[in-house]
């Protein structure tokens, strides 16, 4: 490789009452007048989501410019209408079923073939986007991926919290969106054709109304010339945003530098891996995506960084990413900091503060 790879991120956030944390169906005001803050911000499925996206970046300061840039304008436009901005992947409290549907007629198809699947979709993402020069680099880099789904969901895992009480998960908005018949990893494919062979056979069945509802943890996107990672839950900050999209583009910068044949790793072993990462997160166990074995997720964090390492020393991402880690292993993910922020007094409330309060930029 010759330069660094673009990327993207979005990222999806509830909005929560200013008085009592419960979600506000306020998306629509929130919105309406927010092009003049210059970034891209637009609604999701639900009445008291939104979401923003960054522009296409090479630079990781950039591109933390702009997720705080959009998280900013977010936040102020919800203050006008008692409302604050919460990156959380699961509401704390609140949530009401079934979902308030945004105004589209996609969202109304969509739950009208889905049926009762759109009834809890309170969940929200980070979607790191890479810039690749083909379709197949993006499979071969989709391969690559595979293994390592479980980790990066580990690292991004800050959704403990629904229906008003603990889930026992880590990440429960992954367990709630992988009910999806298009949801989960997807399955290793040989070339570009078999890929979008199966597309169209899951499109054909009705399980997708079209290409954007296949929604595997890493697909092609269907918008974008890019390849996307959708496994983590939205991260409780702009500095973990940033980490996410820098561990992804060193996973694909090194796998085609290398030019190695990616691991091919049973569905049976992943399914389970990414049950295990979504209950444990990084402060339990994973499945080491070589030996199969039971393995402290922060052992196979650091297998991952130091496979990455060249990659993210050509990027002058390493210190950043490294230092990043070793925050997460002594601070905890966002669950665990979720979960800390209710032991101090059993008040979930208390949890709503604390994630609206690590939204904000500093």
């Amino acid at each position: 490789m010759d330069g660094l790879l673009t990327v993207g991120v979005e990222e999806e956030f509830v909005l929560v009452e200013a008085s009592t944390g419960h979600l506000a169906n306020r998306a629509n005001e929130v919105l309406t007048g927010a092009d003049r803050y210059q970034v891209d911000l637009q609604p999701e499925i639900a009445q008291y989501q939104v979401e923003s996206a960054s522009g296409i970046c090479t630079d990781m300061s950039v591109l933390r410019d702009e997720l705080a840039v959009a998280r900013r304008a977010l936040i102020e436009r919800a203050a006008r209408h008692d409302a604050r901005l919460a990156a959380t992947g699961t509401p704390v409290l609140g949530l009401t079923m079934p979902t308030p549907l945004t105004n589209s007629p996609r969202y109304h198809r969509m739950a009208q073939e889905m049926g009762a699947l759109t009834n809890d979709l309170a969940i929200c993402g980070c979607h790191v986007h890479v810039g690749l020069p083909d379709d197949e680099s993006k499979i071969f880099v989709s391969n690559h991926l595979r293994p390592w789904l479980p980790t990066l969901l580990a690292l991004g895992a800050n959704s403990p919290y629904w229906l008003d009480g603990d889930t026992g998960y880590a990440s429960w908005r992954y367990v709630v969106w992988n009910r999806w018949p298009t949801s989960g990893a997807p399955p290793h494919f040989d070339s570009a054709a078999e890929y979008y062979a199966a597309r169209e056979e899951i499109v054909a069945s009705g399980a997708a109304m079209d290409a954007g509802m296949l929604y595997w943890d890493v697909r092609l996107s269907a918008r974008h010339p890019t390849l996307e990672l959708r496994v983590s839950d939205v991260a409780p900050t702009v500095e973990e945003a940033v980490l996410m999209a820098a561990l992804v583009r060193g996973i694909a910068s090194t796998a085609l530098t290398s030019g190695a044949a990616p691991a091919k790793i049973p569905p049976h072993l992943l399914k389970v891996a990414m049950w295990r990462a979504a209950r444990d997160g990084l402060e339990g166990f994973g499945i080491d995506p070589v030996a199969g074995s039971p393995t402290p997720a922060s052992t196979i964090a650091a297998s991952l960084l130091r496979w990455v390492r060249p990659a993210l020393e050509f990027s002058g991402d390493y210190e950043m990413v490294s230092d990043g880690i070793d925050r997460l292993l002594l601070d905890g993910t966002g669950a665990a900091r979720q979960r800390r922020a209710f032991a101090r007094r059993g008040r979930l409330d208390d949890v709503v503060g604390f994630v609206v309060a690590q939204t904000s930029p500093v």
